[in-house]
Order: C-alpha cells, then sequence, then structure tokens
C-alpha cells in the first residue's frame, strides 16, 4: 500500500529531490527486513595487510590477508563454499587501496550475512521473505495518470510479467488499485517451490537482490539470464526515470545512486551464481 501512495505523490507532485548521504554516514551491510542492515562496520579503515590469497581448510576455502585469517563481524572463521566465490572475494579486498573502503565490498557483506546469520532465519523463513515481496511487487503496480506513465509501464513492465508467468507457469497480473494485484496461493507455492532449490547462501544473495530491486519479479528474470543488470535496474527505476526526464536531473545524485543500485545488483546476482556452483575454478589466485 504505502508503494501505492508514494508512486501517486510522485505521478502528481514534482519531486524535491533530497541527496543522499555519502557512503561513509551509510555504513555497508546487507539489507534485512524491514530495510534494516544486518552490519554497519567502518565506513573506512587504513590497510594493514600487503597481500591476499586464498587457501582451502575443512569447511571451505578461507582468505588470508597476509598471514592473518579472514573473520567474520561475529569472530568466525570466514570461510566460503567455492574457490570462484573466494577468489571474488578476495578480489575486492586486494582492489582496496590506502583505505578499506567498506561499503564497496558486496560480496564480503554477504559472505559475513551468510556465515553469521544475524537475523537468526532458516531456509523457510528465507523463502517466506522473498516471496512475500510479491505482495508488493514493483513491477505489478501500475497508474492510469498520466498516459505517458501508464503507457511506459505497460510497455517495459509486461513483457517481464509474461515472460515470468510462461517460464514458471503461474499467473500474475498487475493492478491500478491502491490494495495491488491479487496474487494466487498457487503462484505463491510455485516461487516457495522453486526458491526451495537454492541452498542457503544463494538465498540470502537472492533477497539481496529482491530487495534492492523492489521486485521478486525482476530478480528471478535477472538471475535466470532472461534480462541484464543493467535493464533490470533501469525497469526498477522506471518511475523515477520518467520523473527524471520530466523534471530534471539533480547533478551527481542520481547518477550516484543508479551506479550504486548497479553495483548492488550486480554483487547479488554474481553471489547467487558462485554460490550455486558445484564445481571449482581452478587457477592461480591474483596471478601477476
Amino acid at each position: 500500500m504505502w508503494r501505492s501512495c508514494r508512486r501517486l505523490w510522485w505521478t502528481h507532485t514534482p519531486p524535491t529531490w533530497l541527496a543522499r548521504p555519502p557512503p561513509a554516514a551509510t555504513g555497508s551491510g546487507s539489507v534485512g527486513p524491514c530495510g534494516r542492515r544486518a552490519y554497519a562496520p567502518p565506513a573506512e579503515r587504513k590497510r594493514f595487510y600487503q597481500n591476499v590469497s586464498i587457501s582451502q581448510g575443512e569447511g571451505g576455502f578461507e582468505i588470508n590477508l597476509d598471514h592473518r585469517k579472514l573473520k567474520t563481524p561475529q569472530a568466525k572463521l570466514f570461510t566460503v563454499p567455492s574457490e570462484a566465490l573466494a577468489i571474488a572475494v578476495a578480489t575486492e579486498w586486494d582492489s582496496q587501496k590506502d583505505t578499506i573502503k567498506f561499503y564497496t565490498m558486496h560480496l564480503t557483506t554477504l559472505c559475513n550475512t551468510a556465515l553469521d546469520n544475524p537475523t537468526q532465519r532458516n531456509k523457510t523463513q528465507l523463502i517466506r521473505a522473498a516471496v512475500k515481496f510479491l505482495e508488493t511487487d514493483t513491477v505489478c503496480y501500475r497508474v492510469e495518470e498520466p498516459p505517458a506513465l501508464a503507457e511506459l509501464q505497460k510497455n517495459e513492465w509486461d513483457p517481464v510479467v509474461s515472460w515470468a508467468e510462461k517460464r514458471y507457469n503461474v499467473t500474475i497480473g498487475s493492478s491500478t488499485s491502491i490494495l495491488g494485484p491479487s496474487i494466487p496461493a498457487s503462484t505463491k507455492e510455485t516461487f516457495v517451490s522453486h526458491l526451495a532449490s537454492y541452498n542457503m547462501w544463494a538465498l540470502q544473495g537472492i533477497e539481496f537482490v529482491i530487495t534492492q530491486l523492489k521486485s521478486l519479479i525482476l530478480s528471478m528474470s535477472l538471475i535466470d539470464r532472461h534480462i541484464t543488470v543493467e535493464k533490470a535496474v533501469l525497469l526498477s527505476r522506471l518511475e523515477e526515470e520518467y520523473q527524471i526526464r520530466r523534471w530534471g536531473n539533480v547533478e551527481w545524485a542520481h547518477d550516484y545512486d543508479l551506479c550504486e543500485l548497479r553495483a548492488r545488483t550486480a554483487a547479488g546476482t554474481l553471489f547467487v551464481h558462485l554460490c550455486s556452483e558445484s564445481s571449482t575454478v581452478k587457477h592461480k589466485l591474483l596471478q601477476d
């Protein structure tokens, strides 16, 4: 409901843009239920290591910062299930310069969340949280006015909804009602069954992507490789982009938001795929 009210306001009221606080003020960490972040580590810290490497332990692949083993915020050994994911995380740490900018390290944060599980949710609860987004899915809420925005939504969102209905053999639909569309119970059950095929780590990544795009449909389309990250982000920001074209762009603010959203969405999608990999990657880490 709140989403529809916001959209009605967007439609009839010229937006007053407020600049987002700088990254240092927002902290980092994956977004949990109700928008709360799982972690909020220091925004930056002086780099204290020279070399980054990975090693295989009993529980999986570990990240080494010089001779120190990386730990999670809850002091657990940072261990990931695949070599490919370990390489990706190690690359995040190796790419840091004089200071460690934690808010740029989305894969590390997702791994921390998967390892520490700060919200203490099980697989069933993660799946239910993801499927609940169908009730307020971005692409299911439509406007009737202005006609140009209504037509834009139809042209851009309908193909994705149609793809999802065919892909999962479900009925989704859309609505201009403030109450949103009526999603059949069978549709929710189908998505529950589909998400149950993912492991706990991948589900953490799926939920992360969903919270970025505010859409289960766009997220599954992206993870299924039906659309690209750029397309998914554009579709999730369709109304905002319409308003920007109508009222103008705020220098740096909108571009920053767009780049950040692309980065988080891409990282979450990569995390899902790397956590679903059954094979290991066999090549030297950070080869010169």
